[in-house]
Formats: C-alpha cells, sequence, structure tokens
C-alpha cells in the first residue's frame, strides 16, 4: 500500500492498538453509534478494488467491500466471507464461500464476483493497478502477454458451483491466505464491470458501508451504512464522511476548527503540540510505516550503486528526525518493518551516516550533475525535511540540489511515479497489504511489480522470492526473503529514512478508537457520542 501521508498511522503486529477515552469499553459497541463521522482524507486514485493501492483510496475501499479473509488484532488471518481456503499441498486451494452477502445492486456475492474481479484485474488489456497482486496465480504470464484477448481469463481459476471455487497458483506459495486479505483481492459485481467508471465514481460494495451519492473530487466521499450488509461487524457512525484537503496542514486547521472528527496524519510540526493539547484523545505508537527515497534507476545518472550508496551515508537521518519531527520516528536501517517476522535491524550498511566515507564511495562512482532534483507530492510536510536531505548532500558530496514539491494531488503523484517520470530521487512511503514480510519486498522491488517505481530489476532478487514463496512454511520462506532484502542493502535501489508513528487524533464527537495493525482505523467501528 503506497502511503500518502507525512506519518503515517499503521500499528505494529506485536502490539495490536486501539485507543479509547471512554470508561464503557467492555464489548458493548451497541452503546455509542451513530451519527456523521467527518474523516480527513487526500484525494483517492481510484475506487474500485483492482486498482485502488494507495492508502487514501483503500481506507475507503475498506469500508465498502469486503474479501475473503480479514486480520485480526493480533494481525493474523482470519475468514470473512470466505467460509473456508483450504489447501493439501499449498499449490492448489479451494475456496467455500459463507452465504447472504450480496452487492449494494441486489448481485450475490458469489464464486462468479471474485474470479470476474481477479480475471479483470490480471488481464494487461485493463491495466489495473493490483494486476501485479494477481502475479501467482497460473495463467497470469499469459494475461500479461501484448496481444491478450480483452476477454481472457485465467487457466488457473476454476469455478465449482456458485459458493466455491478454485484457485492453482504457478508454484506452491504457504502465505497465500495472509495475502487474500488485501483490498486487491475483493469482489467486484458485474455491473461494476459493465461500466467501469461510473463504478469508480460511484462503487457497487458488498460492506457495511456504500456510498452516498457520488465521490466529489477532491471536495468529499459520503458513506451511507448499507443496512443489506450481511457480515457481523455492521458499520456504528450511520455516515462517514471523507473529507479531502491537498494540504495537511489546512485540515489540520479544519480539525482544530471542529470540522473533522479525525486526523490520521498529523504535520510534522505539530506532534509536540497535538500530544500536549489532546493527549487524552491521541494515539501514538511506533508504525510499519516505511519511508523511503526512491532512487530512479532508470535515469542513466542514478545506474552507478556507489552513488546510491554515497547519498545514502550522506544522510543524518538521526539529525532530521529529532530536528523536524521531535525525535518521534526511528531511523531505517532495513527494508522490512522490524516487529514483522523476519526482519533483522542493521543490515543496511549503507544507511549509517558517515559523511567521509559517503565522500569517498562518491569520488568512486561516476558522480552526478547538480542540481538534482528532489521530488514529493506538495501539501503533506515533506519539504523540511527533504531539504535537509539536499543541505547535507551539498555540504558532503558538493551536489546542488532543488525540491519539486509542486503536485499536490497525491493520485497524480502517483501517476508520475507509475509513468517513471521522476527526474530525481522521490519521496514515498510504504504500508504492510499483510502480514508477511514478503510485502515489503515483492511489491516494490519485484523486476516490473507494479510499485517498483524505481525500476530497481535484479534476477537474483526475484529468484529469492520465489525460493521464499515455495518454502513449505512461512518459516521457512524467511531465509529465502532475507537474502533478498540483503541484496537490496547492497544495490540500494532506494535510501531507507525511517519508520513512522502512528499519530492519529479525533474529537469528543468520538468515545472509541479502533485500530487494526493491518488495516488502520477502522473507521466504520468508530463509537460516537450522539
Amino acid at each position: 500500500m503506497r502511503l500518502a501521508a507525512a506519518v503515517a498511522a499503521l500499528g505494529m503486529l506485536t502490539a495490536a492498538c486501539g485507543g479509547s477515552d471512554s470508561d464503557d469499553d467492555n464489548g458493548d459497541s451497541a452503546a455509542a453509534t451513530g451519527g456523521d463521522l467527518r474523516i480527513y482524507s487526500s484525494e483517492p486514485a481510484f475506487l474500485v478494488p483492482t486498482a485502488a493501492d494507495d492508502e487514501p483510496s483503500i481506507f475507503v475501499v475498506r469500508q465498502m467491500y469486503r474479501g475473503l479473509v480479514k486480520y485480526n488484532q493480533d494481525g493474523e488471518p482470519e475468514m470473512d466471507i470466505a467460509e473456508s481456503i483450504e489447501s493439501d499441498d499449498n499449490k492448489t486451494w479451494t475456496v467455500t464461500l459463507k452465504d447472504g452477502y450480496t452487492f449494494t445492486n441486489g448481485e450475490p456475492v458469489d464464486a462468479d464476483s471474485f474470479l470476474r474481479a481477479w480475471n479483470y484485474a490480471g488481464n494487461v488489456n485493463n491495466a489495473q493497478n493490483n494486476s501485479y497482486f494477481m502475479n501467482r496465480i497460473a495463467g497470469f504470464d499469459e494475461m500479461q502477454k501484448e496481444g491478450a484477448k480483452k476477454d481472457a481469463t485465467f487457466s488457473g481459476l476454476k469455478k465449482v458451483d456458485d459458493s466455491s471455487f478454485t484457485i492453482e497458483l504457478s508454484s506452491p506459495f504457504s502465505g497465500f491466505v495472509s495475502v487474500l486479505g488485501y483490498s486487491g483481492f475483493f469482489p467486484v459485481a458485474q455491473e461494476c464491470l459493465d461500466d467501469w467508471d461510473a463504478c469508480n465514481k460511484a462503487p457497487i460494495g458488498n460492506g457495511p458501508y456504500k456510498i452516498d451519492g457520488e465521490w466529489e473530487n477532491n471536495v468529499q466521499i459520503k458513506l451511507t451504512r448499507n443496512e443489506d450488509y450481511a457480515g457481523e461487524d455492521k458499520g456504528k457512525p450511520d455516515n462517514l464522511i471523507y473529507r479531502i484537503f491537498d494540504d495537511v496542514d489546512t485540515a489540520y486547521a479544519a480539525f482544530e476548527g471542529g470540522e473533522l472528527d479525525v486526523m490520521y496524519t498529523v504535520p510534522p510540526n505539530k506532534l509536540a503540540e497535538v500530544e500536549q493539547n489532546y493527549g487524552d484523545t491521541l494515539l501514538k505508537e511506533p508504525s510499519s510505516s516505511f519511508t523511503y527515497l526512491g532512487l530512479p534507476t532508470y535515469d542513466k545518472r542514478f545506474q552507478d550503486k556507489k552513488l546510491r550508496q554515497a547519498l545514502s551515508m550522506a544522510i543524518d537521518r538521526e539529525s532530521i528526525i529529532n530536528a523536524i519531527f521531535d525525535g518521534a520516528l526511528s531511523p531505517a536501517s532495513g527494508f522490512v518493518a522490524p516487529n514483522f517476522d523476519g526482519a533483522r535491524e542493521g543490515i543496511c550498511e549503507f544507511c549509517e551516516y558517515d559523511p567521509d566515507a559517503a565522500k569517498a564511495l562518491y569520488d568512486e562512482s561516476e558522480g552526478i550533475t547538480g542540481p538534482v532534483e528532489l521530488w514529493a507530492n506538495g501539501g503533506a510536510g515533506h519539504e523540511e525535511w527533504l531539504q535537509a536531505i539536499g543541505d547535507g548532500w551539498k555540504s558532503a558530496l558538493g551536489i546542488d540540489y532543488k525540491l519539486k514539491v509542486d503536485v499536490n494531488d497525491f493520485g497524480a503523484y502517483l501517476k508520475i511515479a507509475d509513468d517513471k517520470k521522476f527526474t530525481g530521487p522521490y519521496r514515498l512511503g510504504w504500508g504492510p497489504d499483510y502480514p508477511v514480510m514478503e510485502t515489503y519486498l515483492a511489491p516494490l522491488y519485484t523486476t516490473g511489480a507494479s510499485s517498483n517505481n524505481s525500476g530497481y530489476a535484479n534476477p537474483t532478487f526475484d529468484d529469492l522470492l520465489k525460493q521464499g514463496d515455495g518454502a513449505d512454511s512461512l518459516q521457512d520462506a524467511i531465509p529465502f526473503y532475507q537474502q533478498a532484502e540483503d541484496l537490496l542493502a547492497e544495490d540500494m535501489p532506494v535510501i531507507p529514512m525511517w519508520w513512522g508513528l502512528t499519530t492519529v487524533v479525533w474529537s469528543d464527537n468520538v468515545t472509541e478508537m479502533v485500530h487494526n495493525p493491518i488495516t488502520d482505523v477502522d473507521y466504520g467501528q468508530l463509537s460516537m457520542s450522539s
């Protein structure tokens, strides 16, 4: 999941979190529900699950849709719409669905609804952002070939009956059930695919909330409780109103003015103030969100890994964090969140600040002619720390720089990333889509992966991930994933910056905050005072 925020809100697997300012926290959730919940959001890119892969989009999608699997408060997968998902060999899986679920247009949530969504996502002609996540299903390569038919479908997907289907993977993968909780695997109604653009504007979901009217771009998205939802996790607030801002400072001012109930991110320069003023309605703890500085390896100026290593070693992460983020973040010394199984501290030798070593590496490299353009999405508070990086490079390496932070629309910024149009190092973030360490590796660095915005390509890395996937268990997979991470630490296609901080602040209208370690704030489960 690509993150929009400066300080994203994601919790830790090892410390499932939640917060409440209510003494009545005994699980009697019916005691405090209803009302309009006004939520800060930046502009999503898409609202159809097959395409939505960015944080603002997924936050909305997860309230309108439900999938086979969900994640509990320990970050572990459990059945949601699926009654069971079984396999004897980790390669062929049989899915049996629960009865009674429908889309908001009345179509059944059945085997067809999943198969059509995955076939649509995987077909190259449809150019869906989440196509990559289908890559383990047998037939993916044929679906992605130039000239593939528009109605081509996966050879690995077979309908058994309305309530069950089978999935054949191209090779065994013990973590497949965990992956299925990602929103890119949610079902889609036939009416949605018949007019995809209309569905993106007014989604046809199957979750506890449904859209009220249409997505008002750059203004708001209003969801209302879906009274026909068949799941047990009924929506609590009457309405979820995502108010869209292109500037986090403006959004925070709106929160302080009583115009918002939940801010899932806080401007970096407001962290201390928020802690002082909203200590009782603030969720603050280390998160799994990864901020990095990507290096466009598709640009020949950045193809020398010694240059990339030097750029990383010339960044004083600790000083930047202390000066700009009040010491609230944790410098990254690897590529996998510290709380994930298989993560290791300190594997990134070139993440250590050492300006002399950086200069030595730089002198051994082909160098670069400045000014180097440093990119970030605007309106999200990234200017100050990017400037600190640029100043560090100028001081240690003699490289001049200029900031490129004039794209406020996060969707437009992601389009530049996807089109590989960045003309210099770029800021992006990443949060886990599922509780397997591979979620930090494959989508970002596998050759041709959908979020591989640096253009990194290393066949050995790709092969190690395949070996990990093919292991008998997730524990057996970890050594292969770690070897792949070691390659990243040497090649440095991105520069790890820091691990984030969950900072969710809410108004007095909210009496219970609910936060999931994988899927973040569960807006539909928040209790309200009236």
